[in-house]
């Protein structure tokens, strides 16, 4: 199966015929779900002890798997936090796993980890961090903001009255899902302060004084958001910042989703505080157009996450040779084995240009605000709150939660758009909603129209 031969060079022909099909569609077709013994009909068996062919098998994906899927870059895709890789980005995508590199060491992957670096100060750069501040491209969010919490509380545990003490975090309802998750991970407990807007200084100061006196000994670090996933929201960096750094608790931002709009000079003041993180978390794959999955942690001391994660092995110990020294990823965040997921994205930047970057999310912002003009003059919808980022949290007049499934679910099975319910929380209690995230500047004025109507 590692030979060289027609049969190979024929699929692989036809690989690139269909990437390239695929990367030129600007509105592919929008896939549904089926059940698991659905697909199990329509396919049969294709794990099988002599196998059934390539040209079977990327028959039977082209044909029924694909369709079983929902393409991320659809311009009617609002739901989530939606992606629109560049073209560029995907191809180079390609080509990174063509090269087979292996991204954890300098030793094995210079020129690859030469270029995720590149791309990383730009990143960098946007935050603001002092001088020495740097970072590495993980899986996500998921695994930046685990990367980051356990290098703050490596940290706290210097002291060593904290060690084996069960560390404590404080964020707040709006922050996105995997900081609990996370939090489980590392066997940290997660204080969460009511609001799902704008979490202040005021609201952070106030829940510091609430703990115990044990509590406040357990409590290592602060969980700020950067662009809340369900509204856009950005929390009081600054106000979060001076009450951090007088706790002397570890300040982390989660900006997975949000991170993207720093490259926009119309909203970048709304994150000025960030630049006095500890670290920051910014996923690629959501705002800034990279394929999945191309996640960054983004730390002020580079050094204190190296202290945490670097590991260590005699079959390792050639990669710390004087002859092989050079920045090596995986001393700074959970994962060892790694592609160089950054590659595509470099290769994006370095063919289209910041300027570029900066157009494509704010397109982002655009199609929100716009969004938000034709929910104001439509009469059967409302806002719930004005646009954030590229947020827009609105309802339908009169409609209950089974009328907002009702309508995704048929708007999905139409393959005409996938716009999601969620839940907004007013007082004590939460309204089922509607909202659009936007990403891809390929999506209209028509396209929020056409799905405005269909609410009708």
């Amino acid at each position: 199966m590692h030979n060289i031969d027609m049969d190979s060079v024929e699929m692989t022909l036809d690989v690139m015929k269909y990437a390239l099909n695929r990367i030129t569609m600007i509105s592919p077709e929008l896939g549904k779900p089926k059940k698991e013994e659905e697909l199990k009909a329509l396919v049969g068996e294709t794990v099988t002890p002599k196998g059934i062919g390539g040209e079977k098998a990327f028959q039977l994906f082209k044909d029924v798997l694909i369709k079983a899927t929902v393409p991320i870059d659809h311009p009617r895709h609002l739901a989530f936090v939606p992606a629109s890789p560049t073209r560029a980005s995907i191809m180079f995508d390609l080509v990174t796993s063509a090269s087979s590199i292996h991204g954890a060491y300098w030793m094995e992957g210079a020129g690859g980890i030469f270029c995720e670096n590149e791309a990383m100060k730009w990143l960098v750069s946007l935050t603001g961090l002092p001088k020495g501040a740097f970072g590495v491209f993980t899986s996500g969010g998921t695994a930046a903001n685990l990367s980051a919490m356990v290098t703050a509380r490596e940290n706290w545990r210097k002291d060593e009255n904290n060690v084996g003490e069960k560390g404590l975090i404080i964020t707040s309802i709006g922050a996105h899902s995997s900081v609990k998750s996370m939090a489980k991970v590392i066997d940290a407990d997660v204080l969460l302060i009511e609001t799902e807007d704008c979490m202040t200084k005021a609201d952070l100061e106030a829940k510091i004084i609430s703990l115990t006196p044990h509590e406040r000994k357990r409590l290592f670090a602060v969980v700020a958001t950067g662009g809340t996933t369900n509204a856009g929201i950005i929390d009081d960096l600054s106000g979060i910042a001076d009450a951090c750094e007088k706790e002397n608790l570890w300040f982390h931002v989660d900006a997975a989703y949000g991170g993207g709009a720093l490259a926009a000079d119309s909203v970048r003041h709304l994150f000025n505080g960030i630049e006095r993180a500890d670290s920051i978390t910014i996923d690629p794959h959501k705002w800034l157009f990279s394929p999945y999955d191309c996640g960054a942690i983004i730390y002020k001391n580079p050094e204190l996450a190296k202290e945490a994660h670097a590991q260590e092995g005699s079959y390792l110990d050639i990669f710390k040779d004087e002859g092989a020294q050079g920045f090596n990823p995986s001393d700074y965040q959970i994962q060892l084995t790694r592609r160089v997921r950054g590659l595509p994205l470099w290769f994006s930047l370095a063919m289209h240009g910041t300027d570029k970057y900066k157009w494509a999310v704010e397109e982002g912002i655009n199609l929100a605000n716009l969004a938000g003009r034709l929910i104001s003059e439509t009469e059967h919808v409302e806002l719930v709150r004005a646009p954030s980022l590229s947020c827009v949290v609105f309802r339908r007049k009169g409609w209950s939660p089974d009328d907002y499934r009702n309508w995704t679910y048929k708007n999905h099975r139409d393959g005409f758009a996938l716009v999601t319910p969620t839940k907004w929380r007013s007082g004590d209690t939460y309204e089922t909603v509607s909202r659009m995230c936007f990403i891809n500047p390929d999506t209209t004025e028509a396209d929020i129209i056409a799905i405005l109507d269909s609410m009708k």
